[in-house]
């Protein structure tokens, strides 16, 4: 049963409240509504505190800027200040508060209204809830946190101005929703999953404009024919008085609703029923498209983290085209994304419906012209027909599959799935035990807080503690000392050994940043080593992630900008690697242009098209990381059971790398490998690079294997192979259901194949045959039991 339920404000203020609020409400879509009215006092405190959480908000966001895709952050924000420190303590604090003041403020005058609402509906209802209000500080209010919400599952709250017209319906003529997909500039973002998530909806017809210019967004906005969804991805921004918003569609031109206004007019009346604006700060742009009587808008109302915004399009593109009414679609699709709040926190506070109140929302059959037809899952099949199709045949579709697979596969369109099985091969390896030349030292949360915060200012490890810990180590007499942790302020000169060390002792490897780009310069080495052994003793801890913020590749070495506050040119693994290897009387050579050799080993660096991936930028010396598949990589102490000594024996020490680093997660040097399982998992960057290093060592010293891969001629042999052996099993087996069974014994084979094959080093193609036997076996099926 669906009820709409529409409040208005009317008129007042914060300071002298709200007197007079209605409620209309709708009962099972009656014409003729029943009102309550009632008032709100004032609370110029509320809007106060709700400023106050965005401007922690929008801290947070920044911080995590960087991190959209990576979803990581280093040390030195925290050790330099930069960005500002931002408690989430006190964060999560200021939105309980928020919550409270809120629904104190609804529960002092809004009772009235509550208590008839409460009467009349029932918790099973579908209820839209629409406010009508002018004021721009009401609209930013979280309403979904009224507590009327948690009793009523099936409401949504939306937004709409006071003022507002119907716009006729117009009738369609086509039996698909047409999308108008509008990719902006997407510098910093990754829009191939929007993308790729539109080209997959049921009955849809979508045109995409990748960085449009203007003239040829007018162009097609004015389109004859309309369009049914607006759909836009990139940067916007809102004014701080919400009035107005601007969308950047490419790279250099920003355009304003007023803007495109005869453009989005002529849409409307043509046809247009919802535009989705899955970017920042988008409460400016509702306000404009409010004001043109667009019947159904999507926002976000602050800046929006790219993981956040991709989850919250995907779940509700699934719900809505799955059968499921606009508003719970929606509703749904923002509650999932309470899954990522602890690392993107109030992420499901974001989305948000702003509505003409005069408008029923579609449902997407209803969009597609097909209001009768269930759902794809629910066609019946048609009747089997007995015609068999000759080897050749069967072997000319399986050619023709491989080579669609194959043409997909060089799109780039493969790999987020391909990256997704190799991870999982990579976890079904047998353990391989702790590295033997590793030890680890860890700086704990605690071990954080047992330090005098006047000694340790703003890092994990003060000038103090690393003095003892490395007097502690030398006794002794470890061959290489790795520190993953930065120390960019001043030595006091009280702590001479300290200094002395970070002069002349060579075995003692350091860490710097370089520069991310003009704003950020990097974080330099410390202070005390000379600069003609910054090369030799000096290692950065940048790192390339993939675009699904997974770690699993190894950036050996890069070409640092000049402008950059850390000028070594070689990783921090693979310079302390380097450092143990030279007491084996081995170096690092270059071979050829792209590759790299120590001793009899070659590190044969990815190119843009290697293994599973396809154009990928592979800037500097790049290498897949073979991470050793054990629980724990090498021993391990905190900071406090070394310094203590009667843990950190000789064995334990003696002739050994020893790395230190922290855990704390308050230092964010985090990072999502291969391992971890879902985004609340991270392993800490000390452990990523004793992987790294483990990584280097076993191969030169060991001859465990590197990761490698074929070329793309002999992948696509390979999936062509898999494709004729698919179409063979239907070939030889005419019953379906003995060729699916038979079939799934193929797949388990290629699967067993891969795994093996990866033991050894290998980066074989799992997904893409895995799709041409399923799909040879699948289409020869169909044909056979449908022609």
């Amino acid at each position: 049963m669906s009820q709409l339920v529409v409040l208005n404000f009317g008129e007042g203020s914060w300071k002298d409240g709200f007197p007079s609020v209605t409620a209309r409400l709708w009962e099972n879509e009656n014409r003729h509504p029943t009102q309550f009215t009632g008032r709100l006092p004032p609370a110029p405190q509320l809007p106060e505190l709700y400023q106050q959480w965005r401007a922690l908000y929008q801290a947070l966001s920044e911080r995590l800027r960087l991190r959209q895709y990576s979803l990581e952050m280093e040390i030195e924000f925290e050790e330099d200040g930069t960005p500002d420190a931002v408690s989430d303590v006190e964060f999560e604090d200021l939105c309980k508060q928020l919550k409270q003041q809120l629904n104190r403020w609804l529960d002092s005058g809004f009772g009235r209204i509550e208590r008839q609402l409460r009467a009349k509906l029932s918790w099973s209802d579908e209820i839209r809830i629409i406010l009508e209000v002018e004021d721009e500080q009401l609209r930013q209010l979280p309403w979904h946190l009224w507590n009327f919400f948690e009793d009523f599952p099936k409401a949504e709250i939306a937004l709409s101005t006071q003022e507002y017209e119907s716009v006729p319906l117009r009738p369609k003529s086509t039996k698909k929703v047409r999308i108008l997909a509008i990719l902006g500039n997407a510098l910093g973002i990754d829009l191939r999953s929007d993308r790729a998530l539109l080209e997959k909806l049921p009955y849809a017809e979508t045109v995409f404009l990748v960085e449009p210019t203007t003239k040829e967004l007018h162009k097609f906005l004015w389109d004859e024919r309309g369009w049914d969804i607006l759909f836009f991805a990139g940067h916007s921004s809102s004014r701080a008085d919400g009035a107005t918003g601007q969308l950047e569609i490419n790279g250099s031109d920003s355009l304003t609703i007023p803007q495109l206004r005869h453009a989005l007019t002529a849409a409307i009346d043509r046809g247009l029923q919802l535009a989705i604006f899955n970017s920042c700060d988008g409460l400016g742009l509702a306000r404009e498209l409010g004001d043109l009587d667009l019947p159904q808008l999507i926002v976000m109302r602050e800046p929006v983290p790219d993981l956040v915004a991709q989850e919250f399009l995907k779940n509700f593109l699934t719900t809505f085209s799955g059968g499921n009414s606009f508003y719970l679609a929606v509703r749904e699709a923002r509650e999932k994304l309470q899954g990522l709040e602890k690392e993107f926190p109030c992420a499901c506070w974001l989305p948000l419906i702003c509505q003409n109140p005069t408008a029923t929302p579609p449902t997407w059959w209803e969009l597609c012209n097909r209001p009768t037809l269930a759902p794809p899952t629910q066609l019946q099949p048609r009747k089997k027909s007995k015609i068999q199709l000759s080897l050749g045949s069967i072997l000319a579709i399986s050619l023709i599959i491989a080579g669609a697979i194959v043409g997909l596969r060089s799109l780039g369109l493969l790999e987020p799935i391909e990256l997704k099985a190799f991870d999982r091969l990579m976890r079904l390896r047998p353990d391989e035990g702790p590295d033997p030349r590793l030890l680890l030292i860890t700086v704990t949360g605690t071990d954080v807080q047992a330090q005098p915060a006047q000694e340790r200012k703003s890092s994990s490890l003060s000038n103090n503690a690393l003095e003892q810990l490395l007097d502690q180590l030398d006794q002794y007499e470890p061959r290489v000392v790795g520190l993953d942790i930065y120390r960019a302020a001043p030595v006091e000169p009280k702590y001479n050994r300290l200094i002395e060390r970070f002069r002349n002792d060579d075995r003692f490897i350091n860490v710097c940043k370089v520069a991310d780009d003009a704003d950020n310069p990097g974080i330099p080495p410390p202070n005390p080593i000379p600069k003609d052994k910054i090369l030799e003793r000096v290692g950065f801890s940048d790192v390339v992630t993939d675009p699904d913020g997974i770690l699993r590749r190894h950036l050996l070495a890069l070409g640092p900008p000049r402008k950059s506050l850390c000028q070594t040119q070689v990783s921090l693994s693979l310079q302390v690697a380097l450092r143990y290897l030279a007491d084996e009387g081995m170096e690092l050579e270059l071979e050829g242009r792209r590759d790299l050799r120590i001793q009899d080993t070659l590190l044969l660096t990815l190119d843009k098209n290697s293994g599973g991936y396809h154009h990928l930028d592979a800037g500097g010396f790049q290498i897949p990381l073979n991470y050793r598949s054990t629980d724990r990589i090498a021993p391990q102490l905190t900071l406090a059971e070394a310094l203590e000594g009667n843990k950190l024996t000789p064995e334990l020490v003696r002739d050994r790398i020893v790395l230190i680093g922290t855990t704390d997660k308050t230092f964010r040097d985090l990072h999502h490998t291969p391992y971890d399982r879902g985004y609340l998992e991270y392993t800490p960057g000390v452990i990523v690079q004793a992987h790294a290093i483990g990584q280097i060592l076993g191969a030169v010293l060991d001859e465990r294997p590197l990761l490698w891969w074929w070329s793309k001629g002999y992948e696509a042999l390979w999936i062509c192979g898999w494709s004729i052996f698919g179409g063979l099993v239907v070939w030889r087996f005419k019953s379906a259901a003995i060729a699916g069974f038979t079939g799934g014994i193929v797949l388990i084979a290629l699967c067993g194949s891969c795994y093996v094959l990866l033991v050894r080093g290998g980066w074989i193609p799992l997904i893409p045959p895995a799709f041409a036997v399923i799909a040879t076996i699948g289409t020869v099926s169909i044909y056979q039991r449908l022609s």
